[in-house]
């Protein structure tokens, strides 16, 4: 980024971090194309929350219409950084995001179930645990638009990395500059594992 001109753009705060690493196999890195969603605080209130008003909510005001849009190699990328004790990912639902394609997620919003998540070894990079059921307490703002995740703007299309190191959002204007800047690094990186692990080294004149 700071070669092709794009010094401090696309740090997300390191608040937002990993739920787990992999020291071994760096499986919690991940590199994906943002689908963007945005939850917001309800202000909405029901006298009792039984099963028949919770999934009217969960069809409705909290919906996850984003699954429509989820593809082989989708960052799902949620803003719900007001949302306050609102957990608006689970064990459950981010396995059937997996499932549509979505290859990892970072939210500044709420998250539970994290030792389920740890065990199934899905990347996620979030801010803060949180306990409550959507309904009730969120609305689903906007599916596909541009959000805001640790104050940094994130599109649709943008190019979202991360590893332990935390998060980074390449804008998709730029991303074929950055990946072309970034290929030398690569190259040395690749080529000093090979120096390392076959103690030959090729490309010494």
């Amino acid at each position: 980024m700071d070669v092709v001109g794009l010094q401090d753009v696309g740090l997300v705060n390191q608040e937002i971090h990993a739920l787990w690493k992999d020291a071994d196999n760096f499986t919690h890195r991940v590199v994906g194309i943002a689908v963007t969603a945005r939850y917001v605080p309800t202000n909405k209130r029901e006298p009792r929350m039984d099963d028949k008003t919770i999934g009217q909510w969960y069809n409705t005001l909290t919906s996850e219409a984003f699954m429509d849009v989820l593809a082989p190699g989708s960052m799902l990328v949620i803003d719900a950084m007001e949302d306050g004790e609102s957990r608006s990912i689970g064990s459950s639902n981010i396995q059937t995001w997996q499932k549509r394609g979505m290859v990892g997620l970072v939210t500044s919003g709420g998250l539970a179930d994290t030792d389920e998540i740890i065990h199934q070894k899905i990347p996620v990079y979030f801010r803060r645990l949180a306990r409550g059921i959507r309904p009730g307490r969120n609305e689903l703002e906007s599916v596909n638009r541009p959000v805001t995740v640790g104050g940094v703007l994130v599109r649709p299309g943008d190019v979202v990395m991360a590893d332990g190191d935390g998060v980074v959002v390449v804008p998709r204007e730029r991303a074929e500059d950055v990946a072309n800047a970034a290929l030398p690094f690569l190259d040395n990186i690749g080529r000093e594992r090979y120096i390392k692990e076959t103690g030959k080294n090729p490309w010494k004149k």
